[in-house]
């Protein structure tokens, strides 16, 4: 949890091969890549949930196989250019998401957004908070609910710092009590980030997301999903699949160093849950807004991008 955020994690991935390669001292291009077989393997094990991290893993080792007649010293100058290009491409994928999204907002709203999605997960403004920054600067956000998202408590300790450094209106709020300002009518829509979207249009978010996108469901609130195309994962056919990390105990039994939890007690912790994509109202990317049934526009989306 050092780095945390789909995004950051792919563009600290992206660095990490490029640092392991630096400091390898390797002679040559295959003494180079052997030594980062381990740097790679590493790196994979990190996270098992957020594809982005496996995304720009797959970037740079294709990059790699590809430079075999290169000097070493040529070899880590384009390892560079492809980590810093990665995190320049996300800066891009954030503004353009925000762009896109904030017209699925009217004039005013009232949104709620869960974890934390913004230049502290990013390389730029933010999924989620991208969208919300820029439906804000178009008066079309009048309000942001965060919620504090336990047990690491993002949305407290860090999307409630950005928006309020930024100057728009926040209120924390505990993860359970968004079903009850949107029965009280206080809430006009959720938008969230992503950590992995599966072929179908299945969503894998922080832990309470799901919660969420139910309860729009049944008040009759728009759900939206903020992920760039790096987030989507053909390869996983739904959300059934995905491997949902498990955290420490020790995040659910303590708040600093005060236990919070009897001595003994089990304590489950998953880090994210699977919002099936019926729930999805929308997912915003780079490239526009895509509808249900997600498949086709998922595809076509991601094939767009790779053909850049």
């Amino acid at each position: 949890m050092v780095v945390r955020g789909a995004p950051a994690i792919g563009i600290a991935a992206a660095w990490g091969v490029y640092l392991g390669a630096r400091d390898a001292s390797a002679p040559t291009w295959s003494a180079l890549r052997e030594c980062l077989e381990p740097v790679f393997e590493g790196l994979a094990k990190t996270r098992p949930t957020a594809v982005n991290l496996f995304w720009a893993l797959d970037r740079m080792r294709t990059l790699l196989n590809s430079l075999s007649s290169q000097t070493v010293s040529g070899v880590l100058a384009a390892l560079e250019s492809e980590a810093a290009r990665i995190h320049e491409e996300d800066r891009q994928m954030c503004a353009a998401m925000g762009q896109h999204g904030a017209p699925l907002f009217a004039p005013g709203s009232r949104i709620l957004t869960h974890c934390n999605t913004g230049a502290l997960a990013t390389g730029g403004d933010g999924t989620a908070l991208a969208v919300i920054r820029a439906a804000w600067a178009q008066d079309r956000v009048s309000l942001v609910y965060a919620d504090e998202t336990r047990p690491f408590l993002q949305g407290s300790r860090l999307t409630a710092w950005e928006l309020h450094r930024d100057g728009i209106p926040t209120r924390v709020i505990t993860d359970g009590m968004g079903p009850h300002f949107m029965k009280k009518g206080e809430i006009d829509g959720v938008i969230v980030g992503t950590d992995r979207i599966a072929a179908n249009g299945d969503v894998a978010n922080k832990i309470g997301t799901y919660a969420l996108a139910v309860a729009c469901h049944h008040h009759g609130l728009p759900f939206y999903v903020a992920g760039p195309t790096s987030t989507i994962d053909l390869e996983t056919p739904s959300g059934d699949v995905i491997e949902i990390e498990q955290r420490p105990a020790r995040e659910v039994t303590h708040v600093g160093d005060v236990r919070i939890v009897p001595e003994g007690v089990e304590v489950l912790n998953p880090a994210f849950d699977v919002t099936p994509a019926a729930l999805v109202t929308a997912i915003i990317t780079e490239h526009g807004v895509i509808s249900a049934p997600y498949g086709p526009g998922l595809s076509a989306q991601l094939d767009r991008t790779q053909k850049r």
